[in-house]
């Protein structure tokens, strides 16, 4: 079988997988009288769930509509967490003394072996993270002896602690592309031009890593900004002055990543956490970030200057 075919079915299982996970939490909410919103709350993780399992399937202007049926459902407050389960304090020491460091087990073994898919065959990287995961849960399974029921019930209290911010690196990357397609690039080129002084290594480096930053934080997307600024920024004022693509392009997405450290957009690295710790400042994270953000951007500025010239 063709590797990239091989890819793209395995990315089709691990979405459908994500989408009955949802389809789940929608099962929970609904038969949780207590929930102050369980009808709406149902259909938000139903309507996802069904996308992310079955959006092939469906046509792309139903799946337009349907994004904007959970839109709706979100800015009405129709969507609410599950009421929370208190939790056995007695079970859970009980069981740190008796697993200890083995619960480190499960993430070293996706890095491990997601790192070793990637690197030793042609299977694309984020089909190689979903058989990391599912390779992990089984050995956590075995090693840890854990009731399988606890993959389910831990799944939907994640995906439920969340809540609809888990569908926003979707959302961004797709904008990422409305952006690229619309010609924001060549505005923000032009406009650039006329600041950004002619020749000047050092000012095309900073206008493209802040650049790649402020966008970033914006989209909450390095990915999504990469295109557009380095269309914008990185071509005319940067490549086009002799810089090492491979050098350059590397340093301008991670730069990117500083202002995914500073943005509630980026959910997965700020939102989620907060939402996973029960934290009642949802913008603790970015709090203790932003200064380290920024010394890491201005670092970025420097190495792309001396490094990619």
């Amino acid at each position: 079988m063709d590797m990239q075919v091989l890819s793209d079915f395995l990315l089709d299982v691990f979405y459908a997988l994500i989408g009955f996970l949802m389809i789940a939490l929608a099962a929970y909410t609904f038969t949780n009288k207590e929930h102050q919103a369980r009808i709406g709350t149902s259909i938000f993780w139903t309507i996802l769930g069904v996308v992310f399992a079955f959006g092939e399937l469906i046509p792309a202007n139903l799946v337009g509509v349907l994004l904007i049926v959970l839109g709706c459902l979100t800015a009405s407050k129709k969507v609410k967490m599950l009421p929370a389960k208190p939790l056995d304090g007695e079970f859970a020491k009980n069981q740190a003394e008796k697993l200890k460091n083995k619960v480190f087990i499960p993430p070293v073994v996706i890095a491990v072996v997601a790192l070793a898919v990637a690197q030793f065959t042609t299977i694309s990287g984020t089909a190689a993270i979903g058989i990391a995961a599912v390779i992990a849960i089984l050995i956590t399974l075995v090693v840890l002896k854990a009731n399988p029921k606890y993959i389910i019930e831990d799944g939907v209290r994640m995906v439920d602690s969340v809540g609809p911010v888990s569908i926003l690196p979707q959302l961004l990357t797709a904008l990422g592309a409305v952006f690229t397609a619309a010609g924001v690039g060549e505005v923000i080129a032009s406009g650039i031009s006329t600041v950004i002084p002619a020749g000047n290594l050092l000012i095309g480096s900073a206008a493209y890593c802040i650049g790649m930053a402020v966008f970033t934080m914006i989209m909450g997307n390095a990915f999504a900004a990469f295109a557009v600024i380095t269309a914008g920024v990185g071509v005319p004022f940067v490549f086009a002055q002799g810089a090492n693509p491979a050098i350059a392009g590397a340093l301008a997405l991670t730069a990117g990543y500083c202002g995914t450290l500073m943005s509630p957009m980026g959910a997965n690295f700020n939102i989620m956490p907060a939402a996973l710790l029960e934290i009642d400042d949802k913008n603790a994270i970015i709090k203790h970030q932003f200064p380290i953000a920024i010394i890491l951007l201005v670092v970025h500025i420097f190495l792309m200057y001396f490094l990619a010239f």
